[in-house]
């Protein structure tokens, strides 16, 4: 099952299938270790929503919701 990763739960686990962004803040997302194969853990989500914590390769990252409806995941159980 594939879903966008704002949309997951907290200890949900995927992986990278796309990212759709463009320009900048596709680069910020490889940068960061977000990329087509790597397993994502969503942790947990701030108050109002945004930004959320997943874990990527090994360290936590708080991703704005916007940067997350970006990346397309399938959901690993």
């Amino acid at each position: 099952m594939d879903k966008k990763l704002n949309d997951f739960i907290p200890e949900e686990k995927g992986r990278v299938k796309s990212i759709t962004a463009e320009g900048k803040i596709r680069r910020r997302l490889f940068d960061m270790g977000v990329t087509p194969g790597a397993e994502i853990v969503m942790r947990k989500t701030a108050p109002l929503g945004d930004p959320i914590e997943v874990t990527v390769r090994g360290y936590e990252l708080s991703l704005r919701k916007s940067e997350a409806e970006t990346v397309l995941m399938e959901v690993v159980k």
